[in-house]
């Protein structure tokens, strides 16, 4: 896929998404691109059924499906799995810096917060499938500064129940924050505050 289809596309499979975070899905990035989705088992999404932008606005639908064995059954509590709820909240960052890549961000992308944020349902390990829905209520790019951000409110639900809000989450782009020469110390080695 080249990188004009890749921002015209509505729907992305697994294996697109796994192509996305291997930097491999598009071989004519544009200088400066650096996006990246994590790799499994940290990627909490399987697919993107809509992706679509109208202006500042948009929408995300995404899902991922549970599996009996997921790593954080075996831990998250011994005989008592429930999947972590901040997991969930990662999820909706995971897709909302998809969506800054997708509309044409370039940089690297990095979680920036959320407003408020409300459980009350759980993810079990025989559950189905988690749906995510965002609406995306801003999204903006910086030229001058090499940067995007998108802000969104989200609704997770479990085999279509209601179970998480996650209000102004917010993922921004950012160019020269990446570490591509990792495990090399060098420039971007060490964390620390981003320069706002």
């Amino acid at each position: 896929m080249k990188y004009l289809e890749f921002r015209e596309q509505s729907s992305f499979s697994q294996q697109d998404l796994l192509g996305f975070a291997h930097g491999t899905l598009f071989d004519d990035a544009p200088i400066g691109f650096g996006a990246r989705l994590p790799l499994p088992p940290m990627l909490m999404v399987d697919r993107i059924l809509n992706i679509e932008r109208s202006g500042s606005r948009g929408s995300i639908v995404a899902e991922r499906d549970v599996r009996v064995d997921d790593w954080f059954f075996q831990c998250h509590f011994l005989s008592d799995p429930v999947q972590p709820g901040c997991l969930g909240v990662d999820g909706v960052w995971q897709l909302l810096g998809f969506y800054c890549a997708w509309a044409g961000g370039l940089g690297a992308g990095r979680a920036l917060g959320c407003g408020e944020v409300e459980f009350f349902g759980q993810i079990r390990p025989y559950d189905k499938c988690v749906r995510y829905e965002i609406d995306v209520r801003r999204y903006t790019e910086l030229e001058r500064v090499g940067a995007a951000m998108v802000i969104g409110n989200a609704k997770l639900f479990v085999d279509d129940e209601l179970i998480y809000l996650v209000n102004k989450a917010r993922v921004g782009t950012f160019q020269g924050i990446a570490y591509p020469d990792y495990p090399n110390r060098s420039q971007n080695a060490v964390g620390g505050k981003l320069d706002r």
